[in-house]
């Protein structure tokens, strides 16, 4: 919204003054090239999003976290833990829940849904505590259990890898959280 306060104001302000040349880009295109997700970097360690955009097994998580147009949110500087169900995860939900999420009239439940799979702060692993009440950015709390040397969030979704990111950490995850209803 500010960033686009910005365009809007530099635009107007250009307009003022009949001997400069103004170009015109429509909105998609100073979006793009506004937004966290727009910085090209080559060098530095790949964010949360750039790490699940490189993997095979998270095709699924990119198509929505795209779709509630979260992928600048995530690219900012964090940082994040972001538990991230693999594409079987996906699938373990009742057939059609994703193509119905997917749907534009549906980008609100997506979005509460992709918040519940987020938390703002580092959180790996070793210092999850049995019990332990986590809240997430959707607003709703994530409940850890530790079983046989394994981390399970609501107690079925269980962590199955981690990966550090310039902007926080991601566990993979085998189970979609799905939040309680409010």
């Amino acid at each position: 919204m500010y960033s686009l306060f910005l365009v809007c104001s530099s635009s107007f302000l250009s307009c003022n003054s009949s001997t400069d040349k103004i170009e015109h880009t429509s909105g998609a295109e100073e979006a793009k090239a506004t937004g966290q997700s727009g910085v090209k970097d080559d060098i530095s360690n790949p964010n949360v999003v750039q790490i699940a955009i490189g993997s095979k097994d998270h095709t699924t998580l990119v198509t929505a976290v795209k779709a509630a147009e979260l992928v600048d949110v995530l690219s900012n500087a964090g940082p994040f833990t972001v538990f991230a169900p693999t594409n079987a995860a996906f699938d373990l939900l009742p057939a059609g829940t994703v193509a119905d999420l997917l749907k534009a009239e549906n980008k609100d439940k997506l979005t509460t849904i992709l918040q519940y799979h987020v938390y703002v702060g580092v959180l790996k692993v070793e210092s999850l505590q049995n019990a332990q009440r986590i809240g997430m950015v959707d607003g709703g709390d994530v409940t850890i259990t530790k079983k046989d040397g394994k981390t399970f969030l609501n107690g079925n979704a269980e962590i199955i890898a981690s990966i550090p990111a310039s902007n926080g950490i991601i566990h993979v995850v085998n189970n979609v959280l799905l939040p309680a209803s409010k």
